[in-house]
């Protein structure tokens, strides 16, 4: 609560609304030394720096490992050689700039390529590089393409983050994708709520065009993204519960982050306080082995077993988050762990043969991805 208070503190008034003001520049982060902000310098001019004044009140400056400032401050182990920039090769489904199409059912339109605070840990933290070409302000051609392919029937807005666009914008795009007859769900993927409430609170127009486009027949979905309780301010809550009454369906998904919610305890606190206020946990990512998130990694047996503790600490309504990878491949369950095995399948599959495929691996304490894993048995089951 003291870092609630601390956030709602250094907000700026704006006609009698308060706002956050952005920062963009570690020499604006008076609350690093001169000599944390010149080591981080170099960090920062590899993997972009971006937060605002809200998100940085809630961090406990006096902890070093504070959980909120790993989540957003840069790190030098982020330079040591590791991963790749594209960790599920996206480009391989790439089917127009702009837009993704990965599993039969669903197209995601890259519609924007700035998020309102940058995650240390992103995966698509190329997009925020001077030499990005993936993301579409237009999306015209994005749309032409979802138009023509009846199959899909959910659209994911993402980039980049979509609240972070204007109004106008985000009504041109739901009013483009509601006349298309197959498009039944508008999928936001956003950490908006989390980074700044007020996008949301201030913003009555958006409250309306959510009224407007999300209807009992064809509901848009808000995929929220809290990583750590701490998070979930009040002003987080009023934030997402102005969406719930405005008829959009709140559900979390967020990676295992080592030093942030690689903790039983702390992952359990989330998924019961999400489930509290009505946004059910979805998914629990695996990270993925993108450059520059090696010290943000963890196992894929100490994932799970941190994730199969937590889900002891609360409700059913608590337990609905499945443990995920997201491989080239598809979206790959972790089911169990034994003394010699890790156990999975295939929830989504980029080659709707492997839907539901189930895979028997050797154990090994040591990988953190399906690639480092040596499968010894598999079978096709019926979905």
């Amino acid at each position: 609560m003291q870092n609630d208070n601390r956030a709602r503190q250094t907000l700026q008034e704006d006609g009698g609304q308060k706002r956050v003001k952005y920062v963009r520049k570690l020499e604006q982060v008076t609350q690093l030394s001169p000599e944390e902000r010149d080591r981080l310098g170099p960090v920062a001019a590899r993997y972009v720096f971006r937060a605002n004044d809200y998100y940085l009140g809630l961090i406990d400056w006096e902890d070093s490992h504070d959980p909120i400032r790993q989540l957003i401050i840069p790190r030098e182990e982020e330079l040591t050689e590791w991963g790749t920039l594209d960790a599920s090769n996206e480009e391989a489904v790439t089917v127009t700039k702009g837009v993704q199409h990965k599993y039969t059912d669903t197209a995601l339109l890259l519609c924007n390529e700035v998020c309102g605070a940058y995650c240390r840990y992103c995966f698509r933290k190329r997009l925020f590089m001077d030499d990005n070409d993936e993301t579409a302000n237009d999306v015209t051609a994005g749309l032409a393409y979802i138009a023509a392919h009846p199959e899909v029937t959910n659209v994911l807005l993402t980039g980049g983050d979509p609240l972070l666009m204007s109004t106008r914008r985000l009504i041109e795009i739901f009013e483009a994708l509601r006349a298309i007859p197959h498009v039944q769900v508008i999928r936001l993927g956003s950490k908006m709520p989390a980074f700044d409430p007020y996008r949301v609170l201030n913003d009555s127009d958006l409250q309306s065009v959510f009224r407007t486009y999300s209807t009992p027949q064809q509901r848009i979905y808000l995929m929220a993204h809290f990583d750590h309780p701490r998070e979930l301010t009040s002003l987080a809550i009023e934030g997402i519960d102005a969406c719930i009454r405005n008829g959009i369906i709140c559900v979390n998904q967020c990676p295992l982050i080592r030093g942030v919610n690689d903790d039983p305890t702390v992952l359990g606190e989330l998924y019961s306080s999400l489930s509290y206020i009505g946004c059910t946990p979805y998914y629990l990512f695996q990270g993925r082995p993108t450059a520059g998130n090696e010290p943000y990694e963890t196992p894929i047996v100490e994932g799970w077993t941190i994730f199969q503790q937590a889900l002891k600490r609360g409700s059913g309504l608590a337990r609905q988050a499945r443990f995920c990878m997201s491989h080239e491949t598809g979206k790959v369950e972790i089911l169990g762990v034994d003394n010699e095995h890790i156990y999975l399948r295939y929830h989504q599959a980029k080659d709707v043969t492997d839907l539901g495929r189930f895979l028997v691996c050797q154990r090994d304490d040591e990988a953190y991805w399906l690639d480092q894993l040596k499968v010894v048995a598999h079978q096709q089951m019926h979905v």
